[in-house]
């Protein structure tokens, strides 16, 4: 007797991403698994009393996207803050910010993200004086879209004990203002913490801001309110089929959150949870990474993943450099690791069996991770670790060729190079520089040079829309004649959001395409992503998303 289907999806234009078996019409799907992919008739030879078809009306179908680098506690609680994105000029700002304020009169502190550098204009920056002609009374935050800049007004700064300044680490600062007052500029999470602490959400940030946990240990009530924030992301998630998440922050607090759900049966993802090493931890703390690696590795929830920052961004001069930025020729920016600091991390973690992933994005700090993963590399011999670089928007000739010689990861995002998905070019292109621009994102260029390149959103520093992010990869285009084209076609791009996602995991032989054998996480569009114009993709949206044979989000 055959195996009968639990679920068949039929009249579709499947995309498997599997060499062997490129193109199928029809799928059939028993106990969370693929069990066979094939033609209509053959598929529907596996139809029992109790399978459940789902017609995909002639449109594609792909691998659930694996989502390689987000932020889902942040991001999930974000969805409720006032969103900026394509706001521009004061008085644009001022009407979303007062009538945001004028919904919530009894929120602590208003928060708003997606705030251009250059919201006001190109050539004002935003002070806590802007802020106080829009809302002088209550305390008002918004962050840039990178999350590394926030925006203060004095009311907000004096609640957070800021409007005097403070010492912070290396790569943080409070700008000052000539009166010796804060200007309303905080750059980096030491600068901008105690703000986001006083919002109440200072959970959500631990995995980010200090990679420890809830100090005291969160009550019964909060534990299911950050329960609820956790599977409000995994529904965004699920709804633009996403069915894997390689989160880019992380604690044992948000691992015991899905483990919660899990139990509850409401988990719509796969996701992984890195433990986070920050510059003030000695490398003995990453006995509780292994801990952390230990103790969850199903293929539901997992760790066994070291995340690092290593600077910060170009739009507020935090990114490291190896010459000087074009707009400030005395500044490289400073890391916030030193090489040795690094060097020792990163051989422990290697030598501990965990991958790492680290945030590099001036090509200053891009060399140093290189630097420290040869290191590690030479003291513990070579393994299939799979280090990540995350992002990676400036490098140099030198280090191209030694991300495929050290079996490193290029973990990019679509929607970050200026230009993409509505983000202005300045001030960041004049921040590079000309000298350094066919350096710049080079997707191409890396992938050209035999390094696997893993494409992501980076939720919320972007929107988290995959297919927005294929549809940045395919049409992007050169910021000056003669610079290389470093664009990807359709399949290369849906490969960064499926297949690479998969191999950055060590899951290549279970997911990120579609076959017999492999977990069936699969998301049905509402369109054929083939035959629309490049530049119309966003149009096409999923309407079905299955994870692990089971419907996670339906239309």
């Amino acid at each position: 007797m055959p195996q009968k289907a639990d679920l068949i999806v039929v009249n579709a234009s499947i995309l498997t991403m599997d060499p062997d078996t490129p193109r199928a019409a029809a799928i059939a799907i028993e106990g969370g698994e693929i069990i066979a992919i094939a033609d209509r008739d053959t598929i529907l030879q596996l139809k029992g009393p109790d399978t459940r078809i789902i017609d995909a009306q002639g449109n594609s179908v792909l691998p659930g996207f694996v989502e390689a680098h987000m932020h889902l506690f942040a991001g999930a609680a974000e969805l409720d803050h006032l969103q900026l994105m394509g706001v521009h000029g004061f008085d644009a700002l001022s009407q979303a910010v007062r009538s945001y304020a004028a919904e919530r009169p009894n929120q602590t502190i208003l928060q708003a993200q997606g705030a251009d550098y250059t919201i006001l204009s190109a050539a004002e920056r935003v002070t806590r004086h802007h802020l106080d002609r829009i809302l002088p009374d209550r305390p008002f935050v918004m962050a840039a879209p990178d999350h590394h800049t926030m925006w203060a007004n004095t009311k907000a700064l004096e609640m957070a004990g800021l409007l005097h300044g403070k010492k912070l680490g290396p790569g943080n600062e409070i700008v000052m203002g000539e009166d010796g007052l804060a200007e309303g500029e905080l750059r980096e999470g030491e600068a901008f913490g105690p703000l986001l602490a006083l919002a109440g959400e200072g959970r959500v940030r631990l995995g980010l801001a200090t990679g420890g946990e809830p100090d005291p240990k969160p009550t019964a009530a909060e534990q299911a309110s950050d329960r609820e924030i956790m599977k409000r992301g995994l529904e965004w998630c699920a709804r633009h089929g996403i069915t894997s998440i390689q989160n880019m922050d992380g604690n044992l607090h948000q691992l015991e959150l899905l483990s919660e759900i899990e139990a509850e049966g409401g988990l719509l993802c796969r996701v992984q949870i890195p433990f986070h090493y920050k510059n003030f931890m000695t490398v003995d703390a990453l006995e509780k990474a292994s801990l952390m690696a230990e103790r969850y590795k199903s293929e539901w929830i997992s760790s066994g993943m070291v995340k690092v920052f290593m600077d910060g961004v170009l739009d507020s001069w935090t990114a490291v450099m190896v010459e000087p930025y074009a707009d400030r020729t005395d500044w490289v920016g400073e890391p916030l690791f030193t090489q040795e600091q690094f060097n020792a991390v990163a051989t422990e973690a290697d030598r501990r069996g965990l991958q790492i992933a680290v945030h590099a994005i001036g090509d200053g700090a891009v060399r140093s991770v290189l630097d420290g993963y040869e290191t590690a590399q030479k003291a513990n011999g070579k393994r299939d670790s799979r280090h990540r670089i995350e992002h990676i928007e400036v490098t140099t000739e030198a280090d191209i060729p030694r991300f495929a010689d050290l079996g490193v990861l290029a973990s990019m995002q679509p929607p970050h190079p200026p230009g993409a998905m509505g983000l202005p070019l300045e001030p960041t292109v004049s921040r590079i520089g000309k000298e350094r621009w066919p350096l710049s994102y080079a997707w191409r260029t890396l992938k050209n040079a035999g390094a696997r390149v893993v494409f992501a959103s980076d939720w919320p520093v972007s929107p988290i829309d995959p297919i927005a992010g294929i549809q940045a990869a395919v049409v992007r285009k050169p910021w000056a004649d003669g610079d290389p084209d470093q664009s990807f076609s359709l399949h290369e791009a849906i490969a960064g959001y499926t297949v690479e996602g998969a191999y950055a995991e060590f899951m290549e032989n279970r997911k990120g395409t579609l076959k017999p054998g492999y977990v069936a996480d699969l998301v049905i569009l509402s369109g054929d992503l083939e035959a629309v114009d490049p530049h119309n993709l966003h149009t096409i949206r999923p309407v079905t998303t299955i994870c692990g044979g089971k419907v996670t989000y339906q239309a």
